[in-house]
């Protein structure tokens, strides 16, 4: 083998071995530590919480994301909050 051959071999190992290697636990699965969907159906059911799916004008979409921004509250909690209001008046 020439030594350029060499070489070559030795990138590749090195590459596969990187692409084998996991990825460490904060850039991970673990740092998102998100449930799967069905652990995540469980635990909105365990709090009383249906999925509800509407069809919006996307205009009001954005104005409700804007909404949750600036209020830094999640779009389910000023969706609940803009119905409740709705329903009362």
């Amino acid at each position: 083998m020439k030594k350029t051959d060499i070489e070559k071999n030795k990138g590749l190992k090195i590459s596969a071995r990187m692409s084998h290697a996991g990825t460490p636990a904060r850039f991970g699965k673990a740092a998102g530590a998100v449930p799967d969907r069905r652990e995540q159906r469980k635990l909105d059911q365990a709090q009383g919480l249906v999925p509800f799916a509407v069809k919006l004008n996307g205009d009001l979409v954005q104005q409700i994301q804007a909404l949750a921004q600036t209020r830094e509250v999640g779009l389910n909690e000023v969706v609940a909050e803009l119905l409740q209001k709705g329903l009362k008046g």
